[in-house]
């Protein structure tokens, strides 16, 4: 048994079943492995290493478990590092395995040597090791995963090609060698009874509560309705917890932040009491101001408690079993007011969402084509945005029900997920309809070839349906919004304006499904026909760049700002002022409060 050979054993023996690559020279020797190993693990082939590491960040985000992804030295390793801080940022498990030159070239300044170790230093800083000599095995492979598993992080194993080589040899029963073992047990930290009794204090002597999920909280969705139920608050999501709890909750006021919802800030401005759940939400303008309320939080990282807000009370423990724990504290408000307006405003806020939808745009509304797919999504679908301004519609217009899972590139928020994210979710959940809503900027950057894998594996789904949505609007549509509205610049047309790509007919020549959608009248007529279809589909829509991405706290000042700058000079500007001026009157229609 080669040392190659051992690896994807150890890799089995951990039950991992896919490994999310491309091949190169540097792994020729795990590559002949594979084959040796009858392709167990299955090795997933992307177009390029970037995206099989976003593919194993899409399968471990919606599988719950680890993903691995593996890549030559050099410039694969190198191409892996993107996709890798993604997993990093959003505190996503995933193990890297790379290539190495041979030993004997290294410090000789050899084709494709680079300095991995200090290259991986920052991505995989809680675990990156090189394997020079058989024995280190299984010990950094087995540390690796259960680094990664247990504290929710990327690790790098490093293994040279002329190691890959040599026969493997077990570590001994001997001074100096390090023996393994397999698995991660199951547990759950729990915060001190005192800590509890403190935060019970807080949230029991509160009037207006409002709570804030996080993927942390996705485990606990039973937990975080009754404490809800029980201290009359609403609840706001970070993004990256957008399916934590269903959106058809009447106390759920949706996204937070900038792309969140009007119902959210409007909680948080008024209320007097914060829970936090499993967030480490960053922006702290969103949150209450400073000295308004009293706010506890739940975090199962001791090292992520404390930021973000000065909590009175930071509770380190799993979500579930702190809140189970919480729950007997607590008194029930008997006081139903505060929960009224919250409801009352996030019903508002879909209302409103509605209307911006019904807004004409040249040719199709953006928010339109999201908020057609919310009466269509199924409860079990997967989604996955790209960033940019597809991401505002994706965290404003579509409402989770069921089982429905969806995230996106959260904390670092590349450009370039939102295909392979759905790859990797088919891998993880191949019974299961996923669907990609993707930017043009982001499906010319990435998507394009992906729709490659996507032609190569999708017979071997049970579910084939794999529909990508692409917002084809001919521009970089958040960054020329960002522009207008931050700095008063118009659009920059040498840095934003995209050439017109036909998706749908790429996706044709690939073999898969594709349809141009041009007018709004087509929308539900094609979302229908991809959800119902054989095999993926590419859905091309036509969607107008002037429909401006505001957020819900907008003043009308922020709306003159970005009114001026397109004023200054972009080619658009009569019909961008007449969309941002429609989209914001859109807010404040009769039955909003006489406003």
């Amino acid at each position: 048994m080669k040392v190659s050979d051992y690896v994807l054993e150890r890799l089995r023996d951990w039950e991992v079943e896919h490994v999310f690559a491309y091949p190169g020279d540097g792994i020729n020797g795990l590559l002949a492995a594979w084959g040796r190993a009858e392709d167990r693990p299955r090795f997933v082939q992307a177009r390029h290493e970037e995206m099989a590491a976003f593919a194993a960040v899409g399968y471990a985000k919606f599988s719950g478990r680890t993903g691995v992804c593996a890549a030559t030295s050099g410039p694969g390793a190198i191409h892996l590092l993107n996709g890798l801080y993604d997993a990093k940022l959003d505190h996503v498990p995933v193990v890297a395995i790379v290539g190495q030159t041979d030993r004997s070239a290294m410090g000789g300044s050899y084709q494709q040597e680079v300095d991995l170790l200090s290259l991986y230093k920052d991505v995989a800083s809680e675990f990156c090791e090189m394997v020079t000599v058989p024995a280190q095995l299984p010990n950094v492979l087995d540390r690796a995963m259960r680094i990664a598993t247990t504290r929710r992080t990327v690790t790098a194993l490093i293994i040279p090609a002329d190691v890959q080589e040599l026969d493997y040899e077990p570590p001994a029963h001997a001074f100096k060698q390090v023996p393994s073992s397999l698995g991660v047990p199951h547990y759950a930290p729990v915060p001190a009874e005192e800590d509890l009794a403190r935060a019970a204090a807080v949230l029991n002597a509160g009037e207006k509560v409002a709570m804030l999920i996080g993927q942390g909280a996705r485990g606990a969705r039973a937990e975080v309705e009754q404490v809800a139920d029980l201290l009359g608050a609403g609840v706001a999501k970070a993004l990256l917890g957008k399916d934590a709890l269903p959106d058809t909750l009447p106390y759920v006021t949706g996204s937070i932040g900038l792309l969140g919802t009007r119902a959210s800030y409007e909680m948080m401005r008024d209320c007097d009491t914060l829970l936090v759940v499993g967030s480490s939400f960053p922006y702290t303008q969103f949150l209450p101001e400073f000295g308004r309320a009293r706010a506890v939080q739940i975090d199962l990282d001791p090292s992520m408690v404390g930021l973000r807000y000065p909590f009175e009370v930071n509770l380190v423990g799993d979500a579930g079993e702190a809140l189970r724990r919480l729950v007997p504290l607590l008194e029930p408000k008997e006081d139903r007011t505060w929960r009224k307006t919250v409801e009352d405003n996030a019903a508002r806020w879909w209302e409103v969402m509605e209307r911006r939808a019904e807004v004409s745009a040249d040719p199709v509304n953006p928010e339109y084509v999201v908020h057609a797919l919310d009466a269509l999504l199924p409860d079990n679908a997967i989604v996955a945005a790209d960033s940019g301004s597809a991401a505002n519609w994706y965290a404003r217009h579509l409402r989770f029900r069921g089982g429905a899972r969806g995230s996106l590139s959260g904390t670092l928020a590349t450009m370039g997920p939102g295909v392979p994210y759905a790859i990797g979710a088919k891998f993880a959940h191949p019974d299961r309809p996923a669907i990609a809503i993707v930017g043009d900027g982001a499906m010319q950057m990435n998507g394009l070839a992906e729709l490659i894998t996507a032609a190569k594996y999708y017979r071997e789904w049970s579910d084939p349906r794999l529909v990508v949505a692409v917002l084809n609007n001919h521009d970089l549509n958040q960054v020329t919004w960002e522009m207008r509205a931050m700095q008063g610049a118009p659009q920059f047309e040498a840095s934003q304006s995209l050439p017109d790509v036909r998706y749908a007919d790429v996706a044709q020549l690939f073999g898969l499904y594709g349809a141009r959608v041009e007018r709004p009248e087509d929308v539900e007529v094609v979302w229908r026909q991809a959800l119902a279809a054989d095999r993926p589909f590419v859905i091309d829509f036509r969607t107008d760049p002037a429909v401006p991405p505001i957020p819900p706290h907008a003043s009308w000042d922020q709306i003159k700002a970005a009114a001026r700058s397109v004023l200054k000079g972009d080619s658009d500007r009569g019909a961008v002022v007449r969309q941002g001026v429609k989209a914001k009157i859109q807010e404040f229609l009769p039955g909003s409060g006489g406003k």
